[in-house]
């Protein structure tokens, strides 16, 4: 499989003629579904899931099939069969690739604001994206995508999250709030510079891809 970094929390997954996108949301450059056959939506936040720009692709493509959770299939109900809402310990198929869905709520921003549901994605066997969520799955995992910056979250907790997990290797996503110095910081702590989390740590410039599985 070839990974390809969009804006924010957004990849481009590629495998056998194949495209699947993750978290195509209000970040991200439409042109990333461009050639689709899938799309994966972890939760309803804006900087993930974009309701106007998913529409105008499933407008567009009419082989375009979208997976997500329950909040995020409510609101694309009209849709009919082109949604399909999953869960927690469902597997199914998309875009030629085996998906295994993995954990239930978003992380804690603070304890009074509701938590939303959260999904997360293990694709084909080997990458794993867990939406805004710490989320560990109970298998093996080749590439995690690691949300590095948000307010639910610190580095310190992160650098245990990947410990955990213990992924061959960690792509840095999640990060369209970080400016170079941030982004630098961050890397440092998660990659040499930090207490060691056992896995190499890269962050992708926007359109750069990477080998998977």
């Amino acid at each position: 499989m070839q990974l390809t970094k969009f804006g924010h929390a957004c990849v481009r997954v590629e495998s056998a003629g194949h495209r699947l996108v993750i978290d195509p949301g209000g970040l991200t450059d439409p042109r990333a579904l461009d050639g689709a056959d899938a799309v994966l939506i972890t939760h309803e936040h804006f900087d993930h899931y974009s309701a106007d720009t998913l529409r105008q692709a499933l407008q567009q493509n009419p082989r375009l099939h979208v997976w997500t959770n329950t909040a995020v299939g409510a609101d694309l109900a009209d849709l009919g069969a082109r949604v399909t809402v999953v869960g927690e310990g469902e597997v199914f198929t998309a875009a030629g690739l085996e998906v295994r869905v993995h954990g239930t709520w978003h992380a804690v921003i603070h304890p009074d604001i509701p938590r939303v549901p959260n999904i997360g994605f293990l694709v084909g066997g080997a990458l794993f994206h867990p939406g805004d969520a710490l989320t560990v799955p109970d298998t093996a995992v080749d590439t995690l995508l690691l949300p590095v910056h948000g307010p639910w979250s610190t580095t310190g907790q992160l650098i245990d999250y990947v410990r955990e997990v213990a992924p061959r290797q960690v792509v840095g996503v999640h990060d369209g709030a970080l400016n170079d110095v941030g982004g630098a910081m961050v890397g440092g702590l998660l990659g040499g510079n930090g207490p060691g989390t056992g896995s190499p740590y890269v962050r992708l410039a926007p359109g750069a891809s990477a080998d998977v599985g």
